[in-house]
């Protein structure tokens, strides 16, 4: 384990008549901590708190510590997301000077600005966004030219124009490096003021982009593009399921209501079907891998978990921002401009092969040349088994030997999108490399595409730190993420133990398997739990589990029936049982049997 000075811990408190011990949130820390007496603080039982390590442990003997912070009743609303915020040491607030800096920006933008910018105020422009969204970064139209190409406008809030290098709001969204979202509590990388205000492409109000301008041909190859600077004014705030609704003619309240505006949604879509169309035939990854959608009470309970619905609305948006990137992306690169590239190298040749062992039960398999791996063999694949029952299993299967998505200083191409050339622009309000690639552009502009050797050098550099500073804080944001869904998984599931599901296993362990429900609720069920009828073994070079007597085997796939045995928000995790109609039925037997006995 890692020692720190001063290191903190965030657990459960539990009272004992002379003394207290913390339950470490963090299980990769090696005891309990003992608290004296006289360093309890405030804390009491069953109080989450956060302890300041002031003895390691040693020779089997636990760690010590102090109550520094007592963060509330385990079970008290809240409590189990500022938990998580005071594990990772989070930055909850924003320091009073970087809000006042905000504020300075004030709320409309500043008329003597326009000048120097391509007013598209009178043009028909929308937002496409969740219901539930705030931060309104990207704003999109589309036009048909008489050629039969498109024009595709993407416009991306210009909040390089208000944070500014070596600013506070700067210095702050840097050590964030993005927002981080945990079911219904926001930790943003810039304050509310900017984020939902000034920097929101919010309907009706004047707003400064940075815009991208792209002509496409019937094949979805961008033949021209432009960046410049811009002034809209967003003419319609939509949401996915009103579009939706649009393109599938489906509400005609919502018709009646969007009228006037039908043509540009099904112009998106044509374009969008275009563009997706020519990934797929370069062999861009289609995972089949659904979010969850946890809905909570008014006070911050989980009350039910089901599957992200998406429709190609969310497509729409996905195709438009990905076509941006790339365009941005191959321009700067071959002006040799300092940037930040997202990055997706190819998977290691050993993990490919590993797939392949998981993937020949299916009879798949991932196609090779030697040490040489493309994306399309993996789309390929993923074709073969979409709408089938083992899609989800497949999909998952690949992300796991696929490598990890990153930031980087020099261009490697992004393998999942099967594209040579890929950025982050379209969302600067939440991503620090968005911001610092708008600054850059913003540079070249500026200086109609003449920057100085010294400016180049200067970013060069920061372009290193920040790729690196950047991918460390999504990793760290992911785990929160992840963290927070794992709680309120637990949580939801701790109100059904005792109840059947179907599910499919989507890993085999050496001590049990993953389930996964259709509500994306994943659980264990261990050894002891897969049934009264056989003892099962694991057979690693297989990946199954073999039942020694029955010979009946588990794999990656299988659907099964599960009870749900055990849930715990507090250990965030969730066990299950498989169960078995026919001894289920002869237990309440025996247990009848029992009662009429007594």
């Amino acid at each position: 384990m890692k020692r720190q000075d001063n290191e903190t811990v965030v657990g459960i408190f539990q009272k004992n008549k002379n003394f207290g011990f913390v339950v470490p949130d963090n299980k990769s820390f090696e005891t309990d901590i003992f608290i004296s007496k006289k360093d309890f603080g405030k804390a009491r039982n069953n109080h989450k708190v956060v302890v300041e390590i002031t003895k390691y442990p040693s020779k089997g003997k636990n760690a010590e510590g102090k109550v520094i912070e007592v963060i509330g009743n385990v079970n008290e609303a809240g409590v189990d997301m500022l938990s998580i915020i005071k594990e990772h040491n989070l930055p909850a607030r924003f320091p009073k000077e970087v809000v006042n800096e905000a504020k300075t920006k004030g709320d409309v933008i500043n008329p003597r600005h326009i000048k120097n910018r391509v007013d598209l105020r009178d043009e028909e422009i929308f937002t496409i966004d969740g219901e539930d969204a705030k931060d309104l970064d990207d704003a999109i139209s589309v036009k048909k030219l008489e050629n039969g190409n498109y024009i595709l406008n993407v416009h991306i809030a210009d909040v390089s124009h208000y944070v500014t290098q070596n600013s506070l709001l700067d210095k702050e969204a840097y050590i964030r490096g993005t927002s981080i979202y945990m079911l219904g509590r926001v930790i943003p990388m810039l304050p509310r003021e900017l984020s939902n205000g000034l920097c929101s492409l919010n309907a009706g109000q004047d707003r400064f982009t940075l815009s991208c301008t792209m002509e496409i041909n019937s094949k979805g190859d961008v033949i021209d593009s432009k960046v410049y600077k811009g002034v809209i004014n967003v003419t319609e705030r939509m949401n996915y399921v009103d579009v939706q609704k649009i393109l599938d003619k489906s509400d005609k309240e919502i018709l009646k209501r969007y009228k006037k505006y039908i043509n540009h949604f099904k112009l998106m879509e044509e374009l969008a079907t275009i563009l997706k169309n020519k990934r797929l035939e370069k062999g861009y990854l289609n995972l089949d891998i659904p979010e969850s959608k946890i809905i909570l009470d008014i006070d911050g309970y989980a009350i039910d978990v089901k599957k992200y619905e998406t429709s190609f609305s969310n497509e729409i948006i996905e195709q438009f921002m990905l076509t941006a990137n790339e365009t941005i992306a191959e321009k700067f690169y071959w002006l040799e401009a300092p940037f930040i590239y997202r990055v997706h190298e190819e998977p290691d040749i050993d993990k490919v092969n590993e797939l392949n062992e998981f993937l020949s039960n299916l009879g798949l398999k991932i196609k090779t040349s030697g040490e040489k791996i493309h994306s399309k063999s993996f789309a390929q694949v993923l074709e073969k088994v979409k709408g089938k029952p083992e899609e989800k299993v497949v999909s998952n299967l690949i992300l796991r030997a696929l490598k990890l998505a990153k930031y980087d200083s020099e261009n490697k191409g992004h393998f999942g999108i099967a594209s040579n050339y890929y950025c982050h622009f379209t969302s600067p309000i939440r991503r620090y490399p968005d911001l610092f690639i708008h600054r850059v552009i913003s540079e070249y502009l500026n200086n109609n595409y003449d920057v100085s050797d010294e400016f180049i050098e200067k970013y060069k550099k920061m372009s290193q730190d920040s790729a690196i500073n950047s991918s460390e804080r999504e990793k760290i944001a992911t785990k929160v993420e992840r963290e927070a869904e794992k709680i309120k998984k637990a949580e939801y599931m701790e109100n059904h133990i005792g109840e059947v599901y179907e599910g499919i296993v989507s890993s085999i362990t050496s001590f049990g398997m993953f389930v996964e429900l259709e509500n994306t609720v994943e659980g264990l069920v261990r050894f002891d739990d897969m049934g009264n009828d056989d003892y099962y073994l694991y057979d690693e070079g297989r990946k199954i589990l073999v039942g020694e007597h029955t010979k009946k085997t588990y794999k990656i796939g299988d659907k099964v029936t599960i009870r749900v045995k055990y849930a715990s928000k507090i250990l965030r995790y969730i066990d299950f049982e498989i169960y078995n109609e026919k001894e289920n039925n002869n237990e309440n037997s025996e247990d009848d049997k029992n009662e009429k006995e007594v």
